[in-house]
């Protein structure tokens, strides 16, 4: 079965050209288009695409307000958000909101393809080094946590540490390295953290050490 996408943009040349790429590949097939948020929960409603490529950027329901909404309704699909700015405070509302991850706008198309396909198989795609960056830019290093720690209470020592090791950036090989571990152990403990704490992907995890205290930012 092929990869269904909605595509989510307010400039309807941009949502031409993504459509003529993603339509190109073989595994992937683009079932429909919206011009605003309000009409992307609507089509994700109708489509039930596996991944929604959103723009952040629009009038009315913004990209980060559809996000929300897509994420807690009972649709399974997965949103990977646009942004011309890498350090876009819209991005980090969306991956608050959910989003498995974003992209820049020109973003080579064969990278973009690769992102779609790992965020339909449940991967994140942004890196954490680069989700730390934008959480160090936006949350202050004084500012009141935004997530009560006592949600880290349903980890055990061996996952919260973990958990803060990822928030740093490191990979599942380094993180491997640092305790001594196998990769496949520290994959299991991180798939144990996220469905302990509800959280989609490892994008969730690394905003919710920061909001709970497990790391602070470095500004």
């Amino acid at each position: 079965m092929p990869i269904t996408v909605l595509i989510v943009d307010d400039q309807e040349l941009m949502r031409m050209g993504l459509t003529m790429v993603l339509d190109a590949q073989e595994d992937i097939t683009v079932v429909a288009e919206a011009a605003d948020g309000s009409a992307a929960v609507r089509a994700v409603h109708e489509h039930r695409p596996d991944v929604v490529l959103m723009d952040v950027r629009m009038p009315g329901i913004d990209g980060v307000r559809a996000t929300s909404m897509i994420t807690e309704s009972e649709s399974n699909s997965r949103v990977l958000v646009m942004t011309t700015f890498d350090l876009d405070e819209h991005v980090l509302g969306a991956l608050r909101a959910g989003a498995s991850g974003f992209l820049l706008k020109d973003t080579p198309s064969e990278d973009l393809i690769s992102a779609i396909r790992s965020v339909a198989a449940g991967d994140a795609v942004v890196s954490p080094k680069v989700t730390r960056r934008l959480l160090s830019r936006f949350i202050a290093e004084d500012a009141p946590l935004a997530r009560d720690p006592v949600v880290l209470d349903a980890l055990t020592d061996r996952e919260r540490e973990v958990l803060g090791l990822l928030a740093t950036g490191l990979s599942n090989a380094e993180i491997a390295g640092k305790l001594v571990l196998s990769e496949a152990t520290v994959k299991t403990h991180i798939g144990r953290i996220l469905t302990k704490l509800g959280l989609r992907d490892r994008v969730q995890a690394v905003v919710l050490a920061y909001e709970t205290g497990v790391v602070r930012p470095r500004l």
